[in-house]
């Protein structure tokens, strides 16, 4: 089975290298960035505007190969790819949930960006706590490191 999918735009944030930028939207507070929609997308936009938060769904473009063991960032003992969030992965997609200011011109305004500048961008849903807030929970590995999220920055283990 073959899958092809295509950007729908493109991730515009202040982080052009990898190393030192936010691993996650908690670490990102604040950094401000832009997506620019595709023309022949724009219209799907409509009514988006009256959401505060979006998952942004989009393609690791600066990740290649992967393992299936890696070290991750909130780590130092190899963990199975499938328990991380490290971006070399065999569909390198990554998810994130965003602020969204505002939408002018089929520029979306978006707060706490921790993605690299020029990501492709594969889809926008939006983030209702009704569907996607969860108060039941597990963190398996994480659970004494996630406190910690804010203050960890990428480095060179994914390059």
């Amino acid at each position: 089975m073959k899958l092809e999918y295509h950007p729908i735009g493109i991730i515009h944030t202040p982080f052009t290298t990898r190393q030192g930028m936010p691993i996650q939207p908690t670490g990102a507070a604040g950094i401000q960035g832009t997506i620019e929609v595709y023309q022949e997308y724009q219209d799907g936009l409509s009514d988006l505007d009256g959401f505060s938060h979006i998952f942004l769904i989009y393609h690791f473009h600066a990740s290649q190969g992967f393992e299936l063991r890696v070290v991750p960032f909130m780590d130092s003992v190899p963990r199975g790819l499938f328990a991380t969030r490290a971006p070399r992965r065999p569909n390198p997609v990554g998810l994130s949930v965003v602020q969204l200011e505002k939408i002018m011109d089929g520029i979306l305004y978006i707060r706490n960006v921790d993605m690299l500048d020029g990501t492709p961008l594969l889809d926008i849903k939006p983030y209702v706590p009704e569907f996607d807030s969860q108060n039941d929970f597990r963190t398996g590995w994480l659970e004494h490191a996630r406190k910690t999220v804010a203050q960890r920055k990428s480095d060179d283990r994914f390059v």
